[in-house]
This record gives C-alpha cells, structure tokens and sequence, in this order.
C-alpha cells in the first residue's frame, strides 16, 4: 500500500526532535528560527514579505532594461530608483565593488545569509541525523539548504569572484527564494508531496503508458520526419542572418532547394550558406531529433504548423490528432487521475476527522428570510411583501417584467456594438434610450429594495443594512447600476474617456443576468467549492504559482536573446514571458521556435508540470461540478419503447414482414449480408463523397455512386412496404397513416436526402440542383446516419438531455453567463487595441496594419473567439495587458465550469449506453476486454505441450529454445528463471533494439548520414545487416519454439499472427523487402529511405520487456460498446463538421494567398486578390497565382477538424456561418468528440491493472 503523507495542510505543530538536553542555548534560536516563539512569528512574516518582494523587483525589473525601448515607461526609473530596487545599471551603489547591484537584493541575501548561517549552527535540532561534521554536510545537501545556497551564493560569486561577468545573480536567483515559502510550513508543499503518492499508487500502470507515449512518440516522429523531410513549407528563416536581408524584407523559402541529404539551401532566395553559416536556413523536420519536438507538439494536441503541412503531414497529423494524441495521453491522464484519487482521499480523511466538531468555522449569512410577513397597512410592509414575498400575481408579473429588461439590456448592449451596419447604426439613440430608462428602473427598484428591508427584524440597524447591503443580489444591483451614474458625473469632467466609460457602464449592466441565480444558485456554490476545498486550493494554487514563475524566469532567461525577433519580442521581459508561460502550463504552445534549451523546458511542461499546475484548475471545476450536480439529481425517465423482438402486427401480411426482417438483417444470411452490404456502401459512398471534393476527382467512382443510389432506393422501398411490420409504427393502425409517418421520420428523411438529389440532377441537367451539386454531394455524407439506426448514437442525445436535465439547466446557466460576460470584457478590452499587429484579415474589411481591433470590432465577432477560450485554447496571443489580464481568470476558473455541461453531457452519454448494453454482457467469469486467446490461454493451464512429429529429440531441442528464449519454471517453486545463457540472450536483444532506434535517430541526421555516405558497406548498411541476421535467427528460433509456448497456445500460426509474432516479422521484413527491390533495380533513393525508417518498429520489441500493446486489443473489448456507439458519434461529428466547414470557408478571402504580382485590392478593371468572390475565379483570372490554404476540399478540412477536435484551433478567422459551426464544436461537439478517449483512458486502467493483480499473484505463487 502507498505511503500517504498525513500532515495536516495548515498544522500548527512541526516536526521537530528534542535535543539531548533541554538547556541547550540554542534552543530559543531554534524556536525564532522556526517561528515558534512571537518573534519568530513575526520574523517569518517579515521573510515572506521579503521573499516576495525579492521576486517582484526581478519580475518587475526586466521591464526597466534597455532593450524594452516600445515600453513607454522603460526610461522612468533612474539611477536612484534602480539602486533601491532592480540593480540593472551602474549606479549609486557601485562605489561597493560588488557590480550591478540594489539595496534590495543586499538586504535579501543579508538577512538569508544570517538565516543559513543560523540554521547550519541548529541544524542538529531539526533532526539528529544533522549531528556532528556528517551530519552538516547531510544537512548542507537537503532540498531547503540548496535553495538558500541557490539563493545566495551565487551573488558572492558574482560580486567578488567573476567581478567582470554578470551571472544574473541580482536577478535571476531571485525566484529561487519563492521555494523558501514551502519551509513556512515546515513540510514539503502538498501538491509536490502528493507527486510521489500518485507515483507509487500508479506505478505500473504508469510505466507501462510511458511505454506506450513514448513509443508512439518515437515512431509518429520518424513518420513526420519522412512526410515533412522535403516540404519546402517547413523551410524556417526566421533566424536567418542580417546578410540574408540586406536586399530583401523576407525570404521567400520556395526558391530554397533541398538536397537529397535534407540540407536546404536557399541560395536563390538569396540567403546562401556561408563558412560562419552553413545552412542559414533549415527543415524544422529535417532529422527525426528535430521531428521530435514537433511532433511532441502534435501529441500534446498542438499543432503550430497545422497550416504548412503537406499532404502526407495531413494525413499524418489526422491520425495522430485522432488516435495518437489518445494513446499518447495515457500517461497524463493517468497521473492527473491519480492526483483527483489522492485529493479525494485527503479530503475524505479531512471530513472524518472534522466529524463531530461543532462548527467547521464558516457561518452561511443570509441577510433577509422569507418567514416574516410585512405590514400591509405601511407602505414599507407592502413593498416589502410585493418585492420580497412575491405573494401576488402582480409581484411575479413585476418579476417577468424586470427579468425582460434584464435580456433586453445584454442583447441591446451586444447590439450596440455593432458599428458596421447602418441600420444598427441608426438605432443606437433608441438603444442609448432604453439602457437609459433600463438604469432609471433598476436604480428605482434597488432603492425600493433597500427601503423595505428593513421591515425584516434582522435587516435593521446599521449592522442590518450593511449586512444586506452585501447580500450576492444586492451586491449585483449595486454593481449594475453604480458605474452608469458614475460615468454620467464623470464624462463632463473627463470628456476624452467619455466613450470609454459609457462602454464599460453599458456593460455592466449586463452583471444583472446573475439575477437569475435566483432560478438555478449556480454561482453561489462558488465559495462553497472554494470553502470545501480551501486547503487543497491553497497549496496546490501555490505550488502552481511556484512553477509559473520559475518556468517563466527560465523561458525569460533562454529566449529573450532568441535569433528569431518574434520569439524574443514575446520573451523581453518577465511578464510577457510568464503571459506565454500560463498558456504553457495550461496546455497550449501558441510558440514554438524556440532555442535548443527553449524546446527542452517546453517539453518538461508539458509532460509534467501541466499535471501538477492544473489541479487547483481541476480542484475549482470539479468541486462546483460535484456540488452542482448533488444538488441538481435527476431521475432517469423511464424508457418507452417497443420491445421489436416480441412485436406482431396484426395487419402486417407475410410479404411485410418479410421485407422489414430482410432490410433489418434478420431471419437469413441473404438478409444479414444485405444488412452488411449497406454498411460497407455506406462507407464507400461516404469516402468517394470526399474524395471528389478533390480538384481533379469530381466524377471519380461515379459507377459506385450510382450502384449505391440503386441499392439505397431498392433499400428505402423495401422499409416503405415493410412499414406495417415496424414496431416503431405501431401505434398507427391505418396503414396510410404508418407509411405517411415513416416518410416523415427522422431516417426517412435522412435516406431521401441522400438519394432524391440524384435523381433529380438526372433528371434536370442544368437546374438550380445541379449547378449546386457541390452542396447537394455533401447530403451523401448524410448517409453516416443511416448507421445509427444499427448501433444508436446520436439519437440517444434526447435521452441524455433528459437524463441530466437539471444539472444541464444549471451548469448551462453558469457557463452561458460567463462566456457572455467574458466575451464581454473581451471586448472592451480589444475592440480598440491596436498594439500589435496580425495578419491581414479582408473578410472583415481589413487589408493592412490589422490588429486584435478588427477581431473584436463587436460582441457578436468576441463571442465565438472567447468560446475557443473557453475550451482551453489560445490560438490568439497578441493582446494587450487588460486582455491578459481577463484570459488570466479564463484559464484560472471559467475553463473548468464552462466545461461542465460539456462533461455532464458526456458523462450521461457514458451511462445510458452502458445500461443498454449491461444486461446483454455475456462475459461473466472473464477479465475486461478479455478475447479467445485469453480464454483459450486460461484453458490451457496445466495442459502439457503436445509432443512434436519429429520425435523426442526434436522436442527436446523446443524445449531448450523455449528455455533459451523465455526462461523456465521451477517445478518445485513454481517461480520463473532464467539460466545464465538466457539473462545473457536477453540482455544482447534489449541493446540491439536500443542501438537500432538509436542507429535510425542519428541516421536521419543529414550531418552523420552524409559523413557516413551512401557507399555499399558503409556503418549503417553494415549494422542493418548484422541486426537483421539476429533478428531473424530469433524469429526462427521462437517459431520453432512455438509449440512447446503457453503463450503461442503451442501453435507457430498462432505465435505468427499474435502481436508479438507480427512485430517480430516487420523488423525483418522491409530489409528483405529492399534488397529484393534493389537487386531489381527499382528502388531509388527516398523509397529505400521508408523501408529504413521502418526499422523504427523495432522499438516494439521491448514489449518483450513490458506488456502494453498486446493490450491495446484488450481495452478495446473492454470498452467496445461504448466505443461503438460513441465512435460513430464522433465519425458523424467529424465528417458533418468537416463538411460544413469546407462548404463555408473554401472561398474565404482570409485564407487566400495569391502571387506577389496579384495586388491586394484592384480596380474593377483589375481586381485584386480579395475582389473575388472565390478563389477559383481569381485563379481564371491570374492562372496559378491565387491558392487557398486551409478547406481546399474535404480531406483537408477534415484535418483541420480533427485538429479542432483535439482542442487546438489552428485558424479562428471564419466567415460568420463558419463561426456558428465553431460555436456549435466549443458547446457540444468537442465533449461529445471526447468521450471514446475517456473510455479508453478507464478501460486501460482497468486492463492493465488487472494484468499487474495477476502477475502479483504469480509472483506470489
């Protein structure tokens, strides 16, 4: 069992060892030190206020130095200013000798210097093992006394030993002082102290997905590499040197050539190599070590490139945002379940020990109860009862009223934005007008509020009042509606700001929609969340800080040199770099050239330090999710339908029932294959409506289409005569009415959809149908329903609604107000921020100089943009300091509860497809996802290996191969071992397949690959040979072995058709493959390069050495039910959103790119780029010069999709009917999209863990 950490989170008590003598002197010290005694209390706060400050003058003082010239203050602290705080010129303190200095940063390593001192003189006292000249030197190696040392030490390097160089140790140092904070407590913090509970707890279920990441790393990497390695897309100059750009703004990198080695040489772009340079410009793919951190961005569901990739970079990067990114997050998901685990259990624990006390220290106030009647001849009492009680028709009519103008004022504000249009436009003085009288009527009723209270015993007073006063709806009211007032006493005095605080008090008075709390009391759970979990919050909240911060300082210190000017510029001084670095740690890496050391820390966060920084990110979303939906149960409605197994229809003649039972596959093979023969047109037609969105391949596979619209009508007649035999139709007795019904169903329409169009264009060559026969080729796709009458999915949403319907209709509430509300703030915050520059958006009217102003020109363009915040993602990084300030709390707090409608959706889901398949598991006594090898291998237990045909010699020498290869048992024992000559084998193998992943890596280098040459006999060629010699005796030997194996089930076909057989040949196979090719002539360069890289699946081998993919087959039994019905749900989501998306944005101006030569806006005689209303009528009028970079055509919008899927949106410009469909995917469609990997992540979990139970039990054994 895990050894679980049981210090109380806020414990007053320290460890701490009693000396040998009680009289020692230096106890009081120690107590001081520890802060045990009232000046040590006081002297610990004096520290913490000393750390912090510490921090904040070197996050503060990047913002002073030289280089942040375009920051309008940078030059406002003087010599003076910078001796007491930062240090970063020559200044008054010079005199010292001890170099860039500040009084500040003396005092800080004065008073630690002293501290450490005192500490090393007691360090025996904080435990005994620090005794003696051992003992210090113990003490001086622990985690605490490194960071004093760190702390301090290198600034008496600094000062009096390189007295000529600049360490950053006035500086940088700084931040490691914030690790002190953790000795207040005089325990390692709790969110780090949990890292190796969580470890222990999941240990081998995390090895083993680490096993699976980094494979799948391994490999997606060297596929990258062989699809990218010559795409001149991938060509980065963005560090190229000045000579590159003497004569030139840009480089244009399709003149660059790259060599068959993979070196780029942009010569003719005028960038050519020099001896100082040798390759200016490079291929960010060119080997698979620099693949790797690309890729590594790709599996963390990031994709930066997503619009330079090539075909085959698509299709890649489909797979991986599909299915890699799932497998890939195994381990994550894992350890951040093992951390929600942990806090659980520490808040179970905190609630039995807290059982019986008296009061946990919090009192709920509420200032006004509803158990006191006013007196109806006042007119306080009968204010009080009309606004209060709410006893009457006429006070709930009031009620409706207020609540009107509550809707009214928000979608009046959101229109109000709205400059553009010139009817708007023309109605903004009733708009000023109505928010006007809407203040007027708010302020009347809050002071009418106010008044009556006070009929309530409990609101008189001033104490009454007060408390009243601060009740969550007045405290709205009064927010709503102050600012209004505010602004109309200001705008005389400060006319320039008068637009500017007319805005925000506009705004404001959409903070009444929390008014409606009163109907869901969503937002008053909040500081319940936050009081339940207020220990955990605090020490994990600090502990993210820790990080943000220290990754922050890092990034700051490796990139704000960066040869690149945009990466510098977001790195120049410590705030931007921490702004870049919360979106790190929240998941996203809008960057990512960064330096050699850069990549490294990036990946560090993304691999770890995400997990620890989101738990009090999950903390806040899970407990108002728990309390939302504890508050909020509903009872699952009970199911009508027909039971179609037991149905008779009296009115159904034979020849019905024979045609519903043929095209529902039941009662023949004819009909079950009939059944199976839609499902595979299905898939076809749905492929070929795909692939003829391709230019080129509009009339490719028609034959098919048009066999498939024959069956599907064949089909479709044969439902509509069997209608009368369809329990679904039942109800109806008259058979007109069943069949009139049917057609109007939802799958009726669905089937009409996708076929009448045809007949139709046939029919009618030139109408309206077929000159639209882009948009009526997409209703094919429609066809992917017809699948859910086979395994139901998307018609199951109703029953999830109804499922989780009232914690729908709170968490909704929640969310819809925050994303309004922020989206809001959003765009005051943007719509005049003109700070930094974007690329060119025409679609919105903007040609050059654009900026975040035009992205949010109102609050119907900031809407759907703080949506794809919402989510987690953060495509859009150039915003000014108040926008960073606002997406600060988004990823802080709005992100986890505008997430709860999409996971109670989700979770729903999950439930009702699990109880329709509950009842009809038939897989009792066996393990999950277990197959008829698991069950044949339990079988087999005790069963003797069947003698060989050859004779007894033949079995003997199996036996010793199976021996040599696999071990032995002790008959006595029963334990397994290994003879010396096996652990040898063993050993020998695992180095071989190490070498060869490590041969391949370096291999793809185009340095080593091209010292090596490409010379018969060089090393690789040599080593490969060698490799596949004894990969191949193995493979000989283990199917000559085969029928003495348990595992093979004692059959070679068996072992040769298992995971482990097939992995086995694929490391041999592409070698003889090659060299049957080559010795034929017909292998070039860049194919022999595939079968190389192949070998990369040799890296499987080690399954040999850790079971995980020979599972992967496991957990998808294990979870096919729901992975069936949820799969398609996310096929269907996928394809219909990807359709939707190429239908909308195809021909949008802002994904357009067009020749140099073309000018961006022309005349009438001359158009521009942007004139033309597509891009392939800009391409008949430039011929090749005009392309569109993203939903060129349904495969590449279905990349595009897949990545938006994953979480990460690579393009947000879309035209407003774009923007709806992105809305739509924010809400449901990413959620919903989601559920077949959370399957996975629990069905892993289960499968593996259950592997581990009996490995234990074998060992024990």
């Amino acid at each position: 069992m895990a050894a679980t950490e049981v210090t109380p989170l806020f414990s007053t008590t320290h460890p701490f060892h009693p000396p040998p003598s009680t009289t020692d002197p230096r106890l009081p010290l120690f107590h001081f030190l520890e802060g045990r005694s009232p000046l040590g209390l006081r002297y610990e706060r004096f520290t913490i206020a000393l750390i912090f400050l510490s921090v904040s003058t070197f996050i503060a003082s990047s913002l002073f130095l030289p280089y942040n010239s375009d920051w309008k203050h940078h030059d406002s602290c003087g010599r003076t200013c910078d001796a007491i705080w930062f240090g970063n010129y020559e200044n008054a303190l010079s005199v010292l000798g001890l170099g860039n200095t500040s009084l500040v940063e003396l005092l800080c390593v004065g008073v630690f210097t002293v501290d450490y001192a005192a500490r090393f003189y007691t360090a025996d006292l904080i435990h005994p093992k620090y005794g003696g000249c051992g003992g210090r030197l113990r003490f001086v190696v622990s985690f605490f006394s490194l960071v004093d040392l760190a702390s301090t030490v290198p600034f008496y390097v600094d000062a009096f030993v390189f007295r000529e160089t600049d360490w950053m140790a006035s500086n940088f140092v700084r931040m490691f002082r914030l690790l002190r904070m953790m000795k207040v407590e005089g325990r390692y913090d709790l969110a780090l102290g949990m890292v190796d509970d969580v470890v222990y707890g999941q240990r081998g279920i995390i090895a083993v997905a680490l096993f699976v990441g980094v494979t799948v790393w391994g490999v997606m990497s060297s596929f990258f590499y062989l699809a990218e390695r010559l795409n001149p897309s991938m060509i980065y100059c963005g560090a190229a040197p000045a000579y590159c750009l003497e004569n030139q703004t840009s480089i244009d990198t399709s003149l660059c050539e790259i060599d068959s080695w993979g070196v780029v040489d942009c010569t003719a772009a005028g960038c050519p190599p020099t001896s100082d340079y040798h390759e200016p410009c490079w291929n960010v793919y060119r080997s698979i070590v620099s693949s790797s951190f690309w890729t590594l961005m790709e599996l963390f569901g990031e994709f930066p490139l997503v619009s330079q990739h090539s075909v085959g970079g698509q299709l890649l990067g489909t797979i991986t945002a599909v299915f890699a990114c799932a497998v890939f997050a195994l381990p994550a998901g894992i350890f951040g379940s093992g951390f929600e685990s942990e806090i659980a259990k520490r808040r179970q624990d905190k609630s039995c020990i807290m059982e019986g006390s008296e009061s946990s220290g919090f009192v709920e106030v509420q200032s006004i109860h509803h158990d006191v009647v006013g007196d109806p001849s006042t007119l306080r009492g009968s204010l009080y009862n009309f606004l209060h009680l709410q006893t009457t028709t006429l006070s709930t009519l009031f009620e409706i009223f207020m609540n009107g103008f509550i809707v009214g004022t928000t979608v009046v504000f959101m229109m109000s934005t709205v400059t553009s249009s010139n009817a708007l436009a023309r109605l903004h003085g009733s708009f000023r007008l109505f928010q006007l009288i809407a203040v007027m009527l708010f302020s009347l009723e809050y002071i009418l509020l106010m008044y009556s209270a006070t009929e309530n015993p409990k609101c008189r007073g001033r104490g009454g009042m007060v408390a009243y006063a601060q009740d969550f709806f007045r405290t709205v009211d009064l927010l709503s509606i102050l600012p209004y007032w505010i602004m109309v006493i200001l705008s005389p005095i400060l006319p320039n700001k008068h637009i500017a605080l007319l805005n925000f008090a506009e705004f404001c008075l959409i903070l009444r929609l929390f008014r409606f709390e009163k109907y869901s009391q969503a937002f008053r759970t909040f500081d319940d969340v936050i009081r339940d979990n207020l220990d955990v919050l605090t020490v994990t909240g600090f502990s993210a800080v820790l990080l943000w911060i220290l990754f922050s300082s890092i990034l700051y210190l490796t990139e704000r040199n960066n040869p690149d000017e945009e990466m510098a510029n977001h790195y120049k001084t410590v705030p931007n770099a921490m702004w870049i670095t919360l979106l790190n740690l929240s998941g996203e890496c809008p960057l990512a050239y960064y330096s050699s050391v850069g990549k490294i820390i990036v990946g560090i966060i993304g691999l770890f330090a995400t997990a620890i920084f989101g738990v009090p990110i999950g903390v806040l979303g899970a407990g108002f999710e728990e309390i939302v939906t504890s508050q909020n149960e509903d009872a699952p409605d009970g199911e009508a339908g027909v039971d179609s197994s037991s149905f008779e229809s009296p009115s159904a003649n034979s020849f019905q029932v024979a045609c519903y039972e043929f095209v529902n596959g039941m009662g023949s093979k004819s009909a079950y294959y009939f059944e199976v023969s839609i499902y595979v047109l299905i898939g076809a037609t749905v492929t070929i409506g795909v692939i003829q969105t391709i230019d080129g391949y509009g009339d490719a596979f028609s034959p098919v289409e048009l066999i498939a619209v024959i069956v599907f009508t064949v089909e479709y007649v044969m439902r509509f005569v069997g209608v009368g035999a369809d329990p679904e139709f039942a109800n109806e007795s008259h058979g007109i009415l069943k069949r009139l019904k049917f057609v109007i169903s939802f799958y009726s329409v669905v089937d009409l959809m996708a076929i009448v169009p045809y007949y139709v264009a046939a029919a009618m060559p030139g109408s309206w149908v077929d000159q639209h026969d882009e948009y009526f080729r997409m209703l094919r796709l429609l066809r992917l329903l017809k699948l859910d009458k086979y395994v139901p999915s998307i018609t199951l949403i109703d029953d999830v609604i109804r499922l989780k319907r009232r914690v729908l209709v709170v968490s909704c509430f929640a969310a819809a107000t925050l994303w309004i509300l922020f989206a809001g703030l959003m765009y005051l915050a943007e719509h005049q921020d003109h700070s930094m520059g974007i690329d060119n958006l025409p679609l919105y009217g903007c040609y050059e100089n654009c900026s975040m102003s035009v992205r949010y020109e109102n609050m119907f363009t900031s809407i759907p943009l703080t949506g794809i915040h919402l989510t987690g993602d953060f495509p859009m990084i150039e915003y000014d300091g108040f926008g960073r300030i606002i997406l600060f709390f988004v990823v802080i707090a709005a992100v986890g509860v505008v997430a709860i409608p999409s996971g109670v959706i989700a979770s729903g889901f999950s439930e009702i497809v699990n109880s329709k398949h509950r009842s009809t598991d038939n897989n009792q006594g066996n393990n999950a996802g277990d197959d008829w090898f698991d069950i044949k291998y339990r079988q087999l237990e005790g069963c003797p290996a069947p003698h060989s045909a050859f004779g007894f010699t033949v079995d003997s020498w199996q036996y010793s191969v199976k021996a040599y290869l696999d071990g032995k048992v002790d008959e006595g024992t029963g334990k397994h071992y290994r003879t010396p000559f096996s652990k040898v084998g063993r050993a020998f193998f695992f180095v071989l397949i190490v070498t060869n992943v490590l041969a391949i890596i370096l291999e793809s280098v185009p340095e080593i690959d091209r010292s090596v040459g490409n010379e018969k006999g060089n090393f690789f060629d040599v080593f490969e040979a060698w490799s596949v010699f004894f990969f191949t005796i193995d493979y000989i030997l283990r199917l000559f072995s085969a029928r003495k194996s348990r595992e093979a089930l004692y059959s070679p076909w068996v072992y040769a058709t298992t995971f482990f057989g097939i992995v086995d040949l694929l490391t041999v196979a592409p070698w003889y493959i090659q060299m049957l090719l080559s010795s034929m002539g017909r292998m070039n360069g860049d194919e022999a390069k595939v079968f190389r890289i192949f070998r990369i699946f040799r890296v499987l081998q080690l399954e040999d050495f850790l079971v995980a993919f020979s599972k992967l087959d496991n957990v998808y039994r294990a979870s096919k039910d729901v992975l069936k019905a949820t799969g398609l749900m996310a096929i269907i989501i996928w394809v219909g959103s990807s359709a939707l998306f190429f239908l909308f944005e195809q021909n949008n101006p802002n994904f357009r790119e067009c020749d140099d030569s073309v000018p961006v806006v022309g005349t009438e005689m001359h158009p521009g780029c942007y004139d033309f209303e597509s891009t392939m009528e800009c391409n008949e009028f430039y011929p090749g010069m005009c392309s569109q970079s993203a939903f060129i055509n349904m495969p590449n919008a279905m990349f595009y999709v897949a990545v938006f899927l994953g979480g990460e949106w690579g393009v947000v410009d879309f035209t407003w009917q774009g923007k709806l469909v992105c809305m739509f995917l924010c809400i449901a469609g990413i959620a919903l999209y989601s559920i077949p990997v959370g399957t996975l992540f629990d069905s892993f979990g289960a499968v593996v863990g259950l592997s581990e139970e009996e490995e234990d039990e074998e060992t024990e054994k």
